[in-house]
């Protein structure tokens, strides 16, 4: 009987391990899926993290001016995506602390600018005093493929310290422009 009652127990904690190991995978597969975003999910990410920062409170919508809003978005954003030829492939966003007047967002961005590839990670203080909003770019952290350029480096750095995400996104346009086209001029030669 004892051996019986031991066989059961072990059964038991087998079945629990696989149901254990089942789960972590599945939790695994989903925090995996929700670093990639599409195009769309950008969209909705961008109009969520614009209607928080503004802090507006229009009260409910209809459909038709929610899908008038949504392609008007779709169509400023494909204007500057083409503009600038800033591509971003995939963002996440995670709240990592979230009290009465203070909110702490962690950001991840990856994309790429002509042929220059780059990664962003920051976090987002916003912090609000009665109707004022005020957010503050922290812990920014940039990382592009720039080879031996040491000028990049340097532009890498600066960014980092200040924390200009628009200067940084300027500056990444035109020298990415001006990178390509370097690199164009050498492969006829070549």
């Amino acid at each position: 009987m004892d051996n019986s009652m031991c066989q059961v127990y072990e059964d038991e904690i087998q079945s629990l391990e696989e149901e254990i190991k089942l789960l972590t995978e599945q939790y695994e597969d989903i925090q995996q899926e929700s670093t990639f975003y599409s195009e769309e999910e950008i969209l909705m990410a961008i109009k969520s993290f614009q209607s928080d920062f503004q802090g507006e409170s229009k009260g409910h919508e209809s459909l038709p001016d929610l899908k008038a809003q949504l392609e008007s978005l779709e169509a400023d954003l494909s204007f500057l995506m083409k503009f600038t030829s800033i591509q971003f492939t995939s963002h996440s966003k995670k709240t990592v602390e979230r009290t009465r007047n203070r909110t702490v967002q962690k950001h991840r961005l990856s994309g790429n600018c002509y042929s220059l590839s780059f990664q962003l990670e920051f976090q987002l203080l916003e912090m609000q005093d009665k109707e004022k909003v005020s957010t503050v770019i922290t812990d920014l952290s940039v990382v592009m493929e720039s080879g031996e350029d040491v000028n990049v480096s340097k532009f890498v750095s600066r960014t980092e310290e200040r924390g200009d995400l628009l200067a940084f996104f300027r500056s990444l346009s035109s020298y990415a422009e001006w990178f390509e086209h370097r690199r164009r001029t050498f492969l006829h030669f070549k």
